[in-house]
């Protein structure tokens, strides 16, 4: 039986958890009032392809700090060349300050832009022009025309859509949140191997996935290209 998002079972302990905000400040560090239950890790943090191949995951122990995101994406892109051109996460605008107030942003700005999702983006503040300006996932002034392309939609209108799935590990997150009962439950190193395995799984789901499609729109455009090239007069007798 998996346990919804909010809902305590009779016989589990409740115990409070409290969302922080994707834009606020990092709490302080909490002193333990007693050593009679284990420590918990804060959230798991998984990088994720557009398409939702699971590049890597790791564990924060006590905040999703942007300390602790600058930390795993170095030791995930060591160099310029590896680094993606976009990192979609929800607060980018809070790495984003924290990356210029550590002068790391000579590094970081030559190859690569922080932007927020387009799920979270819709509740950052307005005023926030630095957020605004340079975390913005569909600016339409043109001035990223690798996230938003123009489009038709159904009624033959123009319309401009996202260039790419901004979403792919709030998805992924969703996914896993189906476990969530299970993996609280678990010790470390089963937590580990679980979380990896289904990982591994998932992926090779959207692999298989991928090539199937791929398989499947070659396999139109050989259609296509056949029958343009049969000559409409050789099924005629004279």
């Amino acid at each position: 039986m998996l346990r919804q998002s909010g809902k305590n079972l009779e016989w589990l302990p409740n115990i409070q958890c409290n969302a922080l905000p994707h834009d606020g400040p990092v709490p302080p560090e909490r002193e333990n009032k007693h050593y009679f239950s284990p420590n918990r890790f804060y959230c798991v943090e998984t990088i994720c392809a557009p398409c939702g191949t699971v590049i890597a995951w790791t564990k924060f122990d006590r905040a999703e700090s942007p300390t602790n995101i600058m930390k795993f994406l170095n030791r995930i892109y060591t160099t310029g060349e590896s680094r993606p051109d976009y990192i979609c996460i929800d607060k980018a605008c809070t790495v984003l300050r924290h990356i210029v107030a550590n002068h790391a942003y000579e590094d970081w700005f030559q190859t690569t832009r922080f932007i927020v999702d387009s799920y979270h983006y819709i509740n950052h503040k307005a005023t926030d022009n630095m957020c605004y300006t340079w975390c913005n996932p569909a600016p339409t002034d043109g001035s990223a025309p690798n996230l938003v392309v123009s489009t038709i939609d159904k009624d033959g209108n123009p319309c401009f859509k996202h260039a790419f799935n901004t979403q792919a590990c709030e998805q992924l997150n969703s996914w896993l949140g189906g476990y969530e009962s299970i993996l609280k439950r678990m010790t470390p190193g089963n937590f580990n191997w679980f979380l990896h395995t289904m990982l591994y799984y998932h992926t090779k789901h959207v692999l298989r996935k991928q090539k199937l499609q791929k398989e499947k729109e070659e396999g139109e455009i050989q259609a296509e290209t056949s029958n343009e090239n049969e000559d409409p007069d050789s099924d005629q007798y004279y």
